[in-house]
């Protein structure tokens, strides 16, 4: 079996792929890269099918040595990439052999940079996903982020690669300025007062330093609960209500200051009041968001979230037709 060698771990990276899906209702997240374009765009670079398993690095991304002819790619975050201390471009399928080490600086934008390996991350499949869940140890490499001086199994490549293909840079995601985040407002939106959700929408938000795969806290403002009698099962906070469940992306307010965003590895319900839900395509871009950084939402209905949802498709297609022409 192919390995690749991993002599550093980076700040925080994990195996994934695009997700573990049909156990949300068991109490099981999706888990699954947090900036699904990036990953699935990193897969087509090296001739992996979509979902196959690559690395997510954090801020800091891992150093790694091969130990056969394979073809990488690196998306998602910018930042500076090296093959043997030779700087590389991203979005780019780079051809590597035995003995190249992949090396990354620190980020200039964004947050997760995305590694993919012709043949894949083959990490056993867990409840059909590669994906790492650390909050339980499953899925993934032994269900926890890489350490150093350790090694991953790679998965047998088809030849599909094509070592030089190119991401043109209107195809890659745009990480300047405050994201956008389109958010279908409610389930529970009745909870705040109308100068309040007004607030909300127009405040530009900014990410603190409980920000990871679970949710991102925010910081900018104060917002008011209408008054009423606390239901019988609900805790005393305005911001709680009887138990219910947490779409991926839903955005709670406990004490009416500090939303937060439930990501990926986010618990599937409980008792706070989500007062909207951060459409699936945008989550890629919060994905990219780090410390400091600014969000602001824009209230959208469901019919624009699945229309993203379309653009989303369409624009991987897009790629696709690129790297393969």
């Amino acid at each position: 079996m192919s390995e690749l060698l991993v002599r550093a771990g980076g700040l925080y990276t994990t195996v994934q792929d695009t997700g573990r899906f049909g156990y949300y209702h068991m109490g099981m997240p999706p888990s699954g890269a947090m900036d699904v374009y990036s990953a699935v765009v990193a897969n087509m670079l090296v001739g992996n099918p979509d979902g196959a398993g690559v690395l997510e690095g954090t801020y800091v991304g891992p150093t790694l040595e091969f130990t056969d002819d394979r073809v990488v790619a690196v998306t998602g975050a910018d930042v500076p990439v090296t093959v043997n201390d030779e700087p590389v471009e991203p979005w780019t399928a780079i051809r590597v052999g035995s003995g190249d080490v992949l090396s990354f600086a620190m980020i200039r934008a964004g947050c997760r940079a995305y590694v993919a390996v012709s043949g894949g991350i083959d990490v056993p499949v867990y409840l059909g996903s590669r994906s790492t869940y650390t909050l339980t140890g499953i899925g993934g490499h032994q269900g926890r982020k890489l350490v150093d001086d350790e090694t991953l199994p790679l998965g047998s490549g088809d030849g599909s690669a094509r070592p030089g293909a190119v991401v043109p840079e209107e195809l890659r995601p745009e990480l300047a300025g405050p994201a956008e985040l389109r958010t279908v407002i409610g389930l529970c939106s009745y909870r705040l007062t109308e100068d309040a959700l007004a607030s909300f929408l127009g405040t530009d938000w900014k990410v603190t330093k409980d920000a990871d795969r679970v949710g991102y806290r925010l910081r900018g403002g104060k917002l008011d609960f209408t008054d009423r009698e606390q239901p019988f099962g609900a805790g005393s906070d305005p911001a709680n209500v009887v138990d219910l469940g947490y779409p991926v992306g839903s955005i709670q307010v406990p004490g009416g200051d500090e939303p937060i965003v439930l990501l990926n590895d986010a618990v599937t319900g409980g008792g706070y009041a989500t007062i909207g839900t951060v459409i699936s395509v945008d989550r890629d871009r919060i994905a990219q968001t780090k410390t400091g950084d600014a969000v602001r939402f824009t209230s959208v209905d469901l019919d624009t979230a699945l229309a993203a949802r379309r653009d989303r498709r369409e624009r991987i297609e897009r790629v696709r037709r690129e790297i393969t022409r």
